[in-house]
């Protein structure tokens, strides 16, 4: 097993300052984000996790810059996010890749700056990574779900990110496949060691993947509790420690006893 690194001994990555969202239309107001504060370590795993609707796809579009916050800031090496940047990649839900680009045309949809070389180099060594050598010359519809989905994680990483964004990027896939996917972008992870701010609304998922898990209340949202899990990988999902922290999150959103 791999030691559990703490957060606190990593430099701070992002920070969050009582960010607030109020959604205005047709004269209504829609209060999503209430006084959120965070910060998250270089090369650190977070997962939000909270009830469908209650503003986690909202707060990760703040910090990727796609939204401002109407109130507080955040910040990114120290600087205020004003809005999406190259060196912070953002994997929708839906699924992002492009039906008319190869395998390799996809991964290298952002490398047209770098000399033809480093490019192709670039695309083969992501394209081992992700486990799709052999698949080079093909097209997304002959891929499964499961291969789309690394193929957008391959296509993110290749351009060398500070970050990556995903917002729940597993949600269709079938349960054995995002099992499998979990593992792949654990791996992944654990070779680049990228800071990533993960979506989800899977309490086990949360608690397999991240160093800390941040629990979202329903919204307006606010951070109910930060669950640092300080269980190395690969976690045994049958020892006492890992059970008490996953069942403490249950219990945290009020779910203990309706299992």
């Amino acid at each position: 097993m791999k030691p559990f690194v703490t957060p606190a001994a990593l430099a701070t990555k992002l920070r969050v300052e009582h960010v607030n969202m109020v959604f205005n239309r047709d004269g209504d107001s829609t209060h999503v984000l209430n006084d959120i504060n965070l910060e998250v370590g270089d090369g650190e795993f977070v997962c939000l996790l909270g009830p469908s609707g209650c503003g986690k796809s909202t707060l990760l579009s703040t910090m990727a810059g796609f939204l401002s916050p109407t109130g507080g800031d955040i910040r990114i090496d120290g600087e205020v996010v004003r809005g999406p940047d190259p060196r912070r990649i953002f994997v929708f839900q839906e699924r992002g890749v492009f039906p008319w680009l190869t395998v390799e045309g996809n991964i290298g949809f952002g490398l047209f700056k770098l000399p033809r070389a480093e490019r192709e180099r670039r695309i083969a060594y992501y394209v081992k990574m992700v486990g799709l050598e052999g698949f080079e010359k093909t097209y997304p519809p002959e891929l499964s779900g499961g291969m789309k989905q690394r193929l957008e994680v391959a296509r993110a990483l290749a351009v060398n990110p500070d970050m990556l964004f995903l917002d729940e990027p597993f949600g269709a896939l079938d349960s054995i496949t995002r099992l499998i996917m979990r593992g792949e972008l654990l791996r992944i992870w654990e070779a680049e060691r990228k800071t990533i701010i993960f979506v989800t609304h899977d309490i086990d998922e949360a608690v397999q993947l991240a160093d800390r898990v941040v629990v979202m209340s329903a919204r307006p949202a606010t951070i109910q509790q930060i669950v640092t899990i300080d269980v190395p990988h690969p976690r045994d999902i049958s020892s006492p420690h890992y059970l008490e922290l996953r069942d403490g999150i249950f219990k945290q959103i009020g779910l203990a006893h309706k299992l």
